[in-house]
């Protein structure tokens, strides 16, 4: 698991998944080291300007000291030039970098089966891809680079400050060695506390995802006290978190300004102590104090910058998480195969599925089913209906057995020809925040308007599409909700009737309708479903009364197979229980 590996570690990895970030940063370094290189050249330009200008011998030399301010002015102007063309350089590259990681963690959480998604609540995952990256981002632009920045101006100050007196330079560290112990300790601290606050973090948006998404089912239920005593749990977990790793955070802080305190006042001491004795001079002293705040400032600034680096390491280890998991439902991609041409047949052999940590869901189903022929699957709520169609679309992979189409089986069969020749209509009829004509052409980007109203009219839908106010430009709103339920699976078939499938998988298009829609619906769904095979989870079993063939689950297994006339010929079966109690219903 990414969390137990160290931070070094955890970045090198990160940087690995960024090529982006790895190819542009030479030269962003290369430009940083001339700026740091121009950081001491002010505090030597003075010791020279004092030493050999305003103190030389025989009195001040004016034009040692012009040439000194005129060379150190030049020396300025490139390293402040570098400055600005190394951030410059940097916010490009991390954003060109950290843009193509969102995009491959969201493509991998989406290439994540159905079991990984449920298994983990959206708003952590969607978290992942936004405030960890950004986190991450963040760190890069404003902390990465000015890190080792800081650390090679630490390195070179040391060596001028040692050079001019390596007496006051003993004095500086006798102040900051032990502080660096203190701090190290408590970036330690820092690391665990930062994982607990974007994981809070990631619970608090998956909260407010929730709070959102059901705000109708909360205002029906009159529940807005309880979910926002949870949003306010979610959000007061988070600040608790966060004020945590703020109080070690300046702990830490506090402890480099005590030493830098302490540095400051050792080498004003010392330094008097040796100018007296001549073991340095005016312009030495007064560079060293300037070399001092120079080598401070790394130190504060590294402080901080940890920080911020703890917080980026937290939330790159939840990206690495997702990435970490291997898809158990994958494209074979280039090894794979093409469906074969022409209609398809099915074949579950052997099937068993379970859940992770759950009961068996279906148990050695074994089926064939013919090309071309319109299959209701029926049976109690949980009896692995829905399952079974999931497996027949691939949207999980069988625990035990093989399901194959045509006698491929779909393990080896590529994602692109797969989703081209099946397609499946899942119950709520899923759309998106956009017109009517975007939400058909996912199907088929390529179809014009007069091809979109064509379709309607196909399927019998041209007067309901007529009586829409902006026709295929109507907006439906997110997830649909400016249609009527009725109305959403309308478009919904009408996307599956232009993808042209040769499986088509249904999931009751005409369950919790009106009885005015379900007469178009089950128009539509005489042409949608017309020639190919079809098969539909029927909750209505007038949908199992005008399919060629019955399949009856029950507790995971098929228990009757037949025609509906032949089926509902025994009222003491599984399948004549169910009719009757439907019939019951419906009276």
């Amino acid at each position: 698991m990414t969390e137990k590996v160290g931070a070094f570690a955890t970045f090198k990895r990160g940087l690995a998944l960024s090529p982006e970030l790895r190819g542009g940063l030479v030269g962003t370094l290369v430009l940083a080291l001339i700026s740091m290189i121009g950081r001491v050249a002010a505090p030597i330009a003075i010791q020279q300007g004092i030493d050999r200008g305003i103190t030389a011998p025989g009195g001040p030399h004016v034009g040692t000291v012009a040439i000194i301010a005129g060379t150190t002015l030049a020396v300025l102007v490139v390293t402040t030039a570098s400055g600005y063309w190394m951030m410059r350089r940097l916010f490009t590259v991390s954003e060109t970098a950290l843009a193509g990681l969102r995009v491959r963690t969201f493509r991998h959480v989406h290439d994540l089966s159905m079991l990984h998604q449920q298994s983990e609540r959206r708003g952590s995952l969607v978290s992942r891809v936004t405030s960890d990256i950004d986190q991450i981002t963040t760190f890069l632009q404003m902390g990465g680079v000015q890190l080792i920045v800081s650390g090679g101006q630490l390195i070179v100050t040391t060596v001028v400050m040692a050079i001019y007196s390596w007496q006051l330079t003993l004095v500086v560290f006798a102040a900051f060695v032990p502080a660096a112990i203190v701090i190290r300790a408590y970036q330690k601290r820092l690391a665990v506390a930062y994982g607990e606050v974007r994981a809070r973090m990631g619970a608090m948006l998956a909260v407010v995802s929730e709070s959102v998404v059901g705000a109708a089912v909360i205002r029906a239920y009159g529940i807005s006290g309880r979910t926002e005593a949870r949003l306010d749990k979610a959000i007061g977990d988070v600040r608790t978190r966060q004020q945590y790793a703020m109080r070690t955070s300046v702990t830490s802080f506090s402890t480099g300004e005590v030493a830098t305190g302490l540095a400051l006042a050792g080498v004003v001491c010392a330094g008097v102590a040796l100018g007296v004795g001549g073991a340095v001079t005016i312009g030495q002293l007064t560079a060293y104090l300037f070399l001092v705040t120079l080598f401070i400032q790394p130190v504060q600034m590294a402080t901080e910058m940890l920080n911020e680096a703890q917080n980026a390491v937290a939330g790159w280890r939840r990206v690495l998480d997702v990435l970490d998991i291997k898809p158990d439902v994958a494209d074979p991609g280039e090894r794979g195969v093409e469906l074969p041409a022409g209609p398809l047949d099915v074949s579950f052999e052997a099937v068993n599925f379970h859940y992770p940590d759950g009961p068996r869901v279906l148990t050695d189903v074994s089926v064939d089913i013919a090309a071309k022929t319109k299959v209701a699957v029926v049976g109690e709520t949980g009896s692995g209906k829905t399952t079974f169609a999931k497996l027949l679309t691939r949207l999980m992979d069988p625990t035990a057995g093989r399901v194959l189409l045509s006698g491929t089986p779909l393990t080896t069969v590529r994602f692109d020809s797969l989703r081209a020749r099946v397609v499946m209509v899942p119950q709520d009829g899923f759309l998106f925040d956009a017109t009517i004509a975007e939400n058909v052409r996912f199907a088929r980007p390529s179809l014009t308007d007069a091809q979109l109203v064509a379709a309607f009219a196909e399927l019998g839908l041209a007067d309901w599409l007529g009586a829409l106010p902006a026709g295929i430009g109507t907006r439906v709103g997110e997830r649909g909700e400016a249609l009527s339920v009725g109305e959403r699976q309308l478009v919904a078939l009408a996307r599956a009737y232009v993808a042209d499938p040769d499986l088509l998988v249904l999931d009751e298009a005409t369950s919790a309708v009106d009885p005015a829609t379900e007469v178009r619906l089950q128009a539509a769904l005489d042409t949608v479903t017309r020639g190919r095979t079809t098969i539909a989870i029927a909750h209505r079993l007038s949908t199992a009364q005008a399919a060629d063939e019955v399949l009856v689950f029950d507790a995971g297994r098929i228990v009757q197979r037949g025609h509906h006339d032949d089926l509902v010929s025994d009222p003491e079966s599984v399948y004549g229980r169910l009719y009757a109690s439907w019939l019951e219903q419906t009276r």
